[in-house]
């Protein structure tokens, strides 16, 4: 069975359709905290809640549970009551100890690694981290299969150096740095190109940058696209960009580095682990001269540049969704 809030929206061309053979789907109300009528509305929501979920752990031979999330904390607390259920966890946010996250992240970080409160269960996190618990396993997404793979293209570094921003265009993404990065290249005389496949809340702000800046001629909003278009712009383009506050595993970067684009991304969650502390791409630390040097230096090296080019593919091929599928078979017969 299947337990989550649902929405109805207008399906776009980032949408996909859900295939799940659940004999029940439960639909339980979103919990929402930020205004005192959600807050009161998801109180009065809370017993409802706990009742479909310690009811639907109690009959489950195998229970299952997505965090981090407000459902996930309630769904969190509640498996302690059924310690000797098989369980696995996706923790899909930073895993980071050392990150600045809400007070109920940390609290299911505790929970989900204390052996003692949650007990039979594999928790699978992003990237790997020192002195965790038994129960944390080091895991990864993916998204396309073995049999897609192709040889990576050499870009050419004496044309134009195109730049790629995939994800939502929201100030947790930092979209509006892409712009300036790129807007000093062009002042320092290189001559490139930006491309964003997304869309957010951001919209208006880049929009009046690339107007301000005079940029209408170098960057590109596309909107929300599907991912043939996203791919095909992978698969050609020198960098991937993504100057983020927080991830858990972003795909953008992982799709990008399957194609042999160098990431250009912050050291936040497993992001260091992903680019090898900048072996395979370039950790943005956002200062606009140094991030610029950077690039500039690496597209001034063609040799350097094709080498972190192809470690980049090198690794990101490893996960894909055959091995994938694979390894979840795995977890759970273990």
């Amino acid at each position: 069975m299947l337990i989550a809030p649902t929405s109805i929206t207008e399906i776009n061309n980032i949408d996909l359709s859900y295939h799940f053979d659940a004999t029940r789907i439960f639909n339980i109300p979103g919990l929402h905290f930020k205004s005192l009528k959600r807050f009161l509305y998801s109180v009065l929501c809370l017993p409802k809640i706990i009742w479909v979920l310690f009811n639907a752990m109690k009959t489950s031979d195998h229970i299952h549970l997505r965090c981090p999330g407000n459902v996930g904390l309630i769904a969190s607390v509640i498996q302690i009551f059924f310690p000797n259920k098989r369980k696995s966890v996706k923790y899909a946010g930073n895993w980071d100890p050392k990150a600045q996250q809400p007070l109920s992240y940390k609290l299911q970080r505790w929970i989900l690694s204390n052996t003692f409160l949650t007990k039979n269960t594999k928790v699978l996190v992003y990237g790997e981290w020192p002195n965790q618990s038994n129960n944390i396993v080091p895991f990864y997404t993916a998204t396309y299969h073995e049999d897609e793979k192709e040889p990576v293209k050499k870009r050419d570094l004496k044309g134009v150096i195109q730049f790629v921003f995939v994800g939502t265009l929201s100030t947790g993404k930092r979209p509006e740095y892409a712009i300036e990065l790129v807007n000093n290249l062009i002042k320092d005389g290189v001559n490139c190109k930006l491309d964003f496949y997304g869309e957010g809340l951001q919209r208006s702000l880049l929009e009046s940058l690339i107007y301000d800046y005079r940029l209408e001629d170098f960057v590109t909003l596309h909107g929300n696209t599907n991912a043939k278009t996203v791919k095909a712009a992978l698969k050609k383009t020198h960098f991937v960009v993504l100057p983020s506050k927080s991830e858990g595993w972003p795909k953008a970067i992982a799709e990008g580095m399957f194609w042999g684009a160098i990431p250009l991304a912050t050291n936040v969650s497993c992001l260091g682990y992903m680019l090898d502390k900048g072996n395979r791409g370039i950790l943005l630390n956002l200062n606009l001269k140094t991030d610029t040097q950077a690039i500039k230096k690496l597209v001034a090296q063609p040799e350097a540049f094709h080498l972190m080019a192809d470690a980049a593919a090198q690794w990101s091929r490893k996960f894909t969704l055959d091995r994938f599928e694979n390894d979840i078979q795995q977890l759970l017969q273990n």
